[in-house]
């Protein structure tokens, strides 16, 4: 029975509560049931057993024409798997489903959407046992209408409404119920949000009160929705359906023999969604992990085996929707080497010069150390003799001396077993053939003709030539599925030595090359012509190819299998560089590096991008649509400047929505400066610069980050600052220095603040006029002349033009051939210089002015006059103070120069 007043379904506007009928006893108190004279009435049908449940009359439920009512159906004792139905006043009338009627099979609940004069009736709840088809059959509650008027039209009310979110298992029958009270009768349609149209296999039933979904696959899950309309409006339930298989078995495992002290690596997998866990069983127990037993991703590693470890194991996978296990012997062997199944060859005859192999295979567990003899003789190791790693013995170059008996002497803890190959050479023979470079082509019979004037003998082989495997054939792709592909091909040519093992490559539009692709199993020996690819992208183009490899090596590739896309899937990985920050006043921008192509699982993909305020619980939640897109901008006057908010995006695709990055903090854009700045003064530096300064505004660390500051420059004073040219001083400097401006020209400036978003007001505007240029005429008829240790220098006043700047001194300028600069600067027509002798020089003079420098004079070369300890010709000299500067021992800091038209070739000096 339904007992508590919580579970009545009550509607809008309530009047006062009226009792619908007596419904049962529970020790010894009366139940009752209630419901709000509204839109909708509601009456308990309880069930009971016997005769008398039958027979006994439930009190009348009175309800207006036009208005919904719901019968509810308590479950009998010893509910199960049960079906519902009504019977309308006596059998075999059962109410008939429509678009006004609804019997759902969840609750067992009769809905009517709209009452109507023929309605009128008892109504009774049968509930059937699908296992014992027996029924039992409710008390009768009677509907009748009231007689104070008909209840006028009003939106749908949904009453049947299907969970939330429902895991359907792989393969199963999904059932959705979805029905609504209202008046008009309301329509009721289904959809889903993703807007992918109904596959042909699920139906619309009970007059699309129920959607069937048949043999349910991962493509079915997503967001369904449930519209329910009349003219009075629409009401709209949504629920999610999620996909999940059961565990089944990829690789199970099988019985296995192993040697003792080797090591055991025995995997097992499974696929299942979610993804399955495993654990191990030895002998019905939980195998216990330690040092030398571990597991890993379901595969077990025994390390060291010893024969304890033998019987018989179990690998169990599991998830919360089913366990499978798979159980195999692992038998450990120990015995000691035995001939008797693998015999050594009793003979060998070989020739002289050619090379013979022995081999020695005993059974042994743990495997055997073989040691050799020849005859009472231990053989080493030399040049011709090599001791091979699977216990054989190779002699080179074999000799008569080499032949007799070969004794392979095999050991481990267990014993010791021997046994034997003669080995007969033969006489070497003139005419034998050799074959350089040997090709498989080489294969076949060859014969040997000897012959003499009397007679002839002829000997015939058969030449085997061995080499890596041909390409496998008909590579195909049998099933494939979201991250695996079954993939099968037939064995090419071995040529003449058999394949060992397979190897499958694939290639995407997004790889490089081919790849070397994940198989189950691992390895693919050479008997094996079909193999499982894992770990494969979903909703990705592959193409799958297969190498063959022997003991020679690995072989050509197979030809490229047909292109095969993987099935879709909800895409696993969430954008990286999650960030933003910057944009407009009132914006929010949001970026992110986007997901490449090949991991975006399938069709539809695109972005969810959340947010909130720090400090808030509710995201805002969007979604952007194009897969390339890296940045979202939010706009919204509630936005306030330089705000911290916290971000995530999240992925989707036509599958179902991924995972979101982490979050990340982002401040919403500033908001440009209000202020303009003060102090603006502007400063004639000369003919082609000013200096602008002003005082910075101020400004809060909580308003963001100032830029820095915008300078316009104009010298039309009707020109507006928009078009204007425009410097900028970055962060906290308060000046700047204009330059390449027009000569004697009135500059007018204004300058404002910026930050990321955008400029603040331009401050008053303020003027400067630049100098007059400098002087054209440079100096002319420098002469110069060397006394003691210094340079003088004298030259022509300049004379400025009346459009030039007056002179106001002149500037000499002296650069070595090192690089070095130095500047002196005079009020007269003349200079003194301290010069160095190591150096060579240019010197020029200039005239200067406010309006800047002058037109340089002619360029003075002077080359290197003399270097410690060596001969320096006279000739080269310009006076005899210059030859006593030069035997200075100390010497300042300058340039020296010479005559070099002065030539005097008769007599030397050695410089100390």
């Amino acid at each position: 029975f339904f007992t508590t007043l919580q579970q009545l379904k009550l509607c809008s506007q309530p009047n006062p509560i009226l009792p619908i009928g007596f419904v049962g006893q529970h020790k010894d108190r009366k139940l009752w049931k209630w419901v709000s004279e509204c839109h909708c009435a509601v009456c308990w049908c309880s069930l009971a057993d016997g005769e008398s449940s039958r027979t006994r009359m439930r009190s009348a439920v009175s309800v207006r024409e036009g208005q919904g009512v719901v019968l509810l159906c308590g479950t009998p004792p010893r509910a199960g798997d049960l079906s519902f139905a009504w019977i309308f006043n006596e059998y075999p009338s059962f109410v008939q489903e429509d678009s006004r009627r609804f019997v759902s099979q969840e609750t067992g609940h009769l809905y009517i959407a709209k009452v109507e004069p023929s309605d009128v009736g008892n109504y009774s709840c049968v509930v059937t046992s699908r296992a014992s088809r027996s029924p039992v059959l409710g008390s009768p509650t009677p509907l009748v209408l009231r007689t104070d008027g008909v209840m006028g039209e009003y939106e749908p009310k949904i009453e049947v409404q299907f969970p939330e979110t429902l895991a359907a298992a792989k393969g199963s029958t999904v059932k959705l119920e979805c029905f609504a009270l209202g008046n008009p009768v309301p329509q009721i349609n289904w959809r889903r949000t993703d807007g992918l149209p109904f596959p042909s296999k699920i139906k619309l039933r009970k007059s699309n009160g129920m959607i069937e979904i048949p043999n349910f696959q991962q493509e079915d899950a997503g967001l369904y929705e449930c519209i329910t309309e009349n003219s009075r409006g629409k009401n709209i339930a949504r629920g999610r359906l999620t996909y999940y298989a059961k565990p089944h078995w990829v690789q199970p495992i099988q019985d296995v023999e192993v040697a003792v002290e080797d090591t055991l690596s025995w995997e097992c997998r499974a696929s299942g969604k979610p993804k399955p866990s495993y654990r191990w069983l030895k002998n019905g127990e939980q195998l216990a992990i330690e040092g030398r037993i571990q597991i890993e991703n379901g595969a077990l590693t025994i390390s060291n085996l010893n024969l304890t470890d033998s019987g018989r194991y179990q690998c169990i996978a599991e998830n919360k929707h089913g366990v499978i296990s798979s159980s195999a012997e692992l038998r450990v062997v120990a015995s000691a080497p035995d001939f008797s199944k693998s015999p050594m060859k009793r003979l060998i005859q070989v020739q002289i010069g050619s090379t013979v192999d022995f081999e020695c295979k005993p059974r042994a567990f743990p495997k055997a150390k073989c040691s050799w003899k020849k005859g009472g003789e231990q053989l080493q190791e030399n040049e011709r003799i090599s001791l091979l790693k699977d216990g054989g013995l190779r002699v080179a170059n074999v000799t008569k001396g080499d032949a007799g008996t070969y004794t392979c002497l095999a050991t481990n803890q267990f014993g010791t077993a021997k046994g034997s190959t003669s080995l007969v050479v033969t006489g070497g023979a003139s005419g034998d053939l050799m074959i350089r470079n040997i090709q498989l082509k080489h294969s076949g019979k060859y014969v040997c003709m000897v012959k003499t004037e009397v007679d002839s003998v002829a000997s015939a082989a058969d030449l085997i030539v061995r080499g890596s495997p041909g390409p496998p054939e008909h590579v195909r792709v049998d099933e494939i599925t979201d991250t695996t592909a079954q993939i099968s091909w037939q064995e090419g040519t071995d040529n003449h030595s058999p394949v060992t093992t397979y190897t499958i490559q694939a290639r995407t539009p997004f790889s490089v090359g081919w790849q070397r692709a994940t198989t189950v199993p691992d390895v693919i020996d050479g008997r094996t012509f079909t193999s499982t690819v894992v770990d494969l992208n979903p909703w990705v183009e592959y193409e799958f190819r297969v190498v063959a490899t022997n003991k020679i090596g690995g072989g050509e590739p197979s030809l490229p299998s047909e292109k095969v896309r993987t099935e879709e899937a909800v895409p696993e990985i969430p954008p990286s560089e999650v960030s933003g920050g910057g944009g407009s006043r009132s914006e929010l921008v949001i970026t992110w590096d986007p997901v490449p192509e090949e991991l975006q699982n399938g069709e539809g993909f695109g972005y969810v991008v959340a947010f909130r305020p720090s400090g808030t619980s509710t995201w805002i939640q969007t979604v952007v649509t194009s897969p390339d897109t890296p940045r979202y901008v939010f706009r919204n006057e509630s936005i306030l400047p330089f705000s911290p908010y916290e971000v995530k995006v999240g992925v989707y695709n036509n599958k179902g929505e991924g995972p979101f990055s982490a979050v990340a903090t982002v401040f919403s854009a500033e908001e440009e400066p209000s202020t303009a700045p003060s102090g603006v003064s502007a400063t004639s530096l000369s003919s082609s610069a000013i200096q602008v300064s002003w005082t910075a505004i101020p400004w809060k660390m909580s308003n963001g980050r100032l830029l820095g500051y915008e300078v316009s420059l104009y010298w039309n004073k009707g020109q507006k600052e928009e078009s204007s040219n425009r410097v900028k001083a970055a962060g906290n400097e308060t000046s700047i220095k204009i330059t390449g401006l027009r000569s004697n020209l009135d500059y007018y400036t204004a300058v404002r603040a910026y930050n990321s978003a955008g400029a603040g007001p331009f401050s008053a505007t303020v003027n400067a006029t630049t100098k007059k240029p400098p002087p054209s005429q440079p100096p002319g008829n420098v002469v110069w002349n060397v006394t003691d240790s210094r340079v003088l220098l004298s030259w022509e006043e300049v004379r400025a033009m009346d459009n030039e700047s007056q002179v106001t001194g002149y500037k000499v300028l002296c650069r070595s051939s090192q690089g070095g600069l130095q500047e002196l600067s005079t009020a007269g027509t003349t200079a003194e210089l301290w010069l160095q002798l190591q150096d060579d020089y240019l010197i020029e003079v200039r005239a200067t002015s406010e309006g800047g420098d002058g037109s340089s004079s002619q360029q003075i070369l002077i080359p290197r006059l003399a270097s410690t300890f060596s001969p320096f010709p006279l000739s080269q000299l310009l006076s005899a103070s210059f030859v006593h500067f030069l035997k200075k021992t100390a010497v300042v800091n300058a340039c020296f120069f010479f005559y070099p038209d002065v030539f005097l070739n008769s007599l030397y000096f050695t410089v100390s």
